[in-house]
């Protein structure tokens, strides 16, 4: 039985559950096994409550069905399914963030990509940072392992990018555009993902909302199998994306604080929900 996406399903246990381990997917059928284990792998051996939750945006082909399949020896999996997705296609990472980050019931919330371009054996070491270091949000850099394969063009482009994310926004994150990270849920309840294209200023924004985010080296594959999902020329993802700096620099002008305290006067009564109590019978005083 589907459940709606701000009810948790009863099924699951929500115990004290430590991690969520989140991965939005688009089309992903020939991923989702092998993902699924390398996680499972990754988190049994540290002994924590976790789940891992695919978000399901808009995919054509079996997606659902084979993370779904995995349920009956894996109760921690879970799948959210993205509702009016256009035809043949989703609503995008940060819709999906978005969707996926109310349904966890994680202290914590890791992401990652339904590829496995991002390996899930990186997130052991990625939860001892965030302790030691006692801070709100772990970023992952792929860079140092970018950097050894990818074209002369593909590094410029990505040095001007960061220039620009520095320039406009004093953005100091190497390698925003990794999604393997961990972070708090409050941090990830107060993002604003209902925009397009947001997702790629989480740990910008993150410290803009005064949490601490700190990075680490993590390993970066080949797409095991499929197809990207995101454009790569420049009238596809680099004007869109300057366009969308600009645009996060206006709504970060624009964010106030929501947080609030109440007060009450010393005469204020305490309401409780607690049903009264019958009065006792006559028999029941005899």
């Amino acid at each position: 039985m589907d459940t709606p996406n701000d009810q948790h399903n009863p099924d699951i246990e929500l115990v004290n559950i430590e991690l969520t381990i989140l991965a939005p997917a688009h089309n992903e059928e020939d991923n989702i096994d092998l993902l699924i284990e390398e996680i499972e792998a990754a988190i049994s051996p540290l002994n924590i409550a976790y789940e891992f939750i695919l978000v399901n945006d808009g995919s054509t082909d079996t997606t659902e069905s084979k993370t779904l399949a995995h349920q009956s020896t894996r109760p921690w999996v879970r799948c959210l399914s993205m509702t009016n997705t256009p035809k043949n296609s989703g609503h995008g990472q940060s819709a999906a963030f978005h969707a996926g980050f109310r349904a966890a019931n994680g202290r914590l919330i890791a992401t990652l990509d339904a590829d496995l371009q991002n390996d899930p054996a990186d997130l052991p070491a990625m939860l001892k940072l965030l302790e030691s270091s006692n801070a709100d949000f772990v970023q992952g850099d792929r860079s140092k392992v970018r950097n050894q394969g990818d074209s002369t063009i593909r590094l410029f482009g990505s040095w001007v990018g960061r220039k620009f994310r520095l320039l406009i926004l004093g953005d100091t994150i190497t390698d925003t555009g990794c999604s393997l990270r961990i972070m708090k849920k409050e941090i990830a309840l107060g993002l604003p993902l209902e925009f397009k294209g947001a997702h790629r200023f989480i740990p910008a924004t993150a410290r803009h909302m005064g949490y601490t985010v700190v990075e680490i080296p993590v390993n970066h594959r080949n797409r095991h199998a499929g197809t990207p999902k995101y454009g790569m020329g420049i009238t596809k993802r680099a004007l869109p994306g300057l366009i969308d700096l600009f645009a996060i620099r206006w709504m970060r002008s624009r964010r106030r604080p929501v947080t609030s305290t109440e007060h009450t006067t010393q005469h204020a009564t305490t309401i409780t929900t607690k049903p009264a109590q019958p009065e006792p019978t006559e028999n029941q005083i005899a």
